[in-house]
């Protein structure tokens, strides 16, 4: 199994920036696909941005242009820069990522436990 484990959220005012981490650790034999999605509050769970292991990106509209994915593969982490934030993006942030345990590669997917962003003025 893989335990992801974020950090770096908090209270910004809008206009500011932060930047989300989570790594990954545990028993695996591969990494896939890392995420971001976030919760707001009375809201479902959004896809924000998923990057893959050779760094191909995708961003959800609401976000291209103001954050940026990123990973290191040697350890397992996956980074979101947020710039130019709104309350908009205030939210839980989720980290995902897909897996493998062993050689044949069949595939899960793990939370991390989410981190609270909050833009507020």
């Amino acid at each position: 199994q893989v335990q992801l484990v974020e950090s770096g959220g908090g209270l910004v005012q809008p206009g500011g920036s932060l930047r989300l981490s989570c790594a990954a650790s545990g028993s695996f034999f591969e990494v896939y696909a890392m995420g971001w999605y976030r919760q707001a509050p009375g809201k479902e769970r959004d896809l924000v941005a998923v990057i893959t292991p050779d760094g191909a990106t995708n961003y959800a509209d609401s976000v291209k242009g103001r954050f940026t994915i990123s990973r290191d593969n040697a350890k397992n982490t996956v980074y979101l820069r947020m710039n130019s934030l709104k309350p908009e993006d205030t939210a839980v942030y989720y980290c995902h990522a897909n897996f493998s345990t062993d050689y044949r590669r069949i595939r899960f997917g793990s939370w991390g436990q989410g981190t609270q962003v909050t833009v507020s003025s």
